[in-house]
């Protein structure tokens, strides 16, 4: 391949999968609203542009196979600060990936788009999107677009859904739900790799034994996870209450993001599931600024914990 574009690049997950798209094509475009990283790949650029900006992101994936766009902002927030990072970007890059003839985005959805869905019923690829937050809802909303941009257009995309990606499970509910890096690496670079895709999604789990949904249709990806949170199931056992049978971190896919009400932080009640080590959230494409809202725990929760 002779050029593919990463938008989030400084995010915790684009930091994760630089190498190995560097490993895919003759040359990496890193883009991301935050200044350049310490150390390039000899054959990675980097370009500090707000990708919500059409005039300034579009002429970047001039000549480029393909598009990987990982950025975001990666929370629950009120609409209004979500439409451009999130639902307008998407847009951009679609939109620029067309105009320039590229072969096919890869896209970072997320379960929020389907984080209502209870985590007993095993849902498939074909669910209906059922998102927890207006987060969520911009994944429906790119996933959406992905599938109208090759049914109208041509353009492939696939939507990876991921789920809870950090370098260890952090807790009871990411038995289920946890992403290992080396499985993310492998997704990424199977999406990048499959001859044909059309328009695909695939969910974002490792090996799991608990994982509570099924990825079979999205088998010609070639996405074998080999890594299993089962590994550290007695010591997050061991570390955690027994949740009640009606709390919804548990009970929907969305965890936490599916309790939270509209608007208010979703990564606030994963870090105070994890015990607030500050471990990265499940989709970390680009951190919430500090001192935001994400930095406080949502009022549901703060009843709950009688802060």
């Amino acid at each position: 391949m002779k050029k593919i574009v990463l938008t989030g690049a400084c995010g915790a997950l684009g930091m994760q999968i630089r190498e190995t798209l560097a490993g895919q094509a003759a040359e990496l475009l890193s883009v991301d609203i935050s200044p350049t990283p310490e150390t390039l790949l000899p054959n990675e650029r980097f370009e500090q542009v707000d990708v919500a900006d059409m005039a300034a992101f579009a002429p970047l994936v001039a000549g480029a196979d393909m598009v990987v766009h990982f950025a975001a902002i990666v929370d629950e927030r009120p609409f209004e600060e979500l439409l451009g990072p999130n639902f307008i970007a998407a847009y951009n890059v679609w939109e620029a990936a067309w105009q320039h003839g590229a072969r096919r985005v890869v896209y970072a959805s997320s379960v929020h788009a389907v984080g209502m869905h209870e985590t007993t019923a095993g849902i498939g690829l074909d669910a209906p999107h059922r998102p927890d937050t207006y987060y969520g809802l911009a994944k429906c909303f790119a996933e959406d677009m992905g599938r109208m941009y090759w049914e109208k257009r041509g353009l492939e995309a696939v939507c990876l859904r991921i789920f809870s990606c950090t370098a260890a499970p952090q807790n009871l509910r990411a038995l289920q739900t946890w992403l290992s890096f080396d499985d993310l690496r492998q997704l990424v670079r199977r999406a990048v790799e499959a001859p044909v895709t059309g328009f695909a999604t695939v969910y974002g789990v490792s090996a799991n034994t608990r994982a509570p949904i099924r990825n079979d249709t999205a088998g010609f990806l070639g996405f074998r996870p080999v890594d299993n949170a089962e590994d550290w199931a007695e010591a997050l056992q061991a570390d955690s209450p027994h949740p009640a049978p009606d709390d919804m971190n548990f009970t929907r896919l969305g965890g936490p993001f599916a309790a939270v009400p509209l608007g208010e932080s979703g990564l606030a009640g994963i870090r105070a599931m994890s015990g607030g080590d500050g471990a990265p959230p499940p989709e970390a494409e680009t951190a919430p600024a500090a001192g935001s809202n994400a930095d406080k725990l949502p009022r549901f929760l703060s009843r709950k914990m009688g802060d």
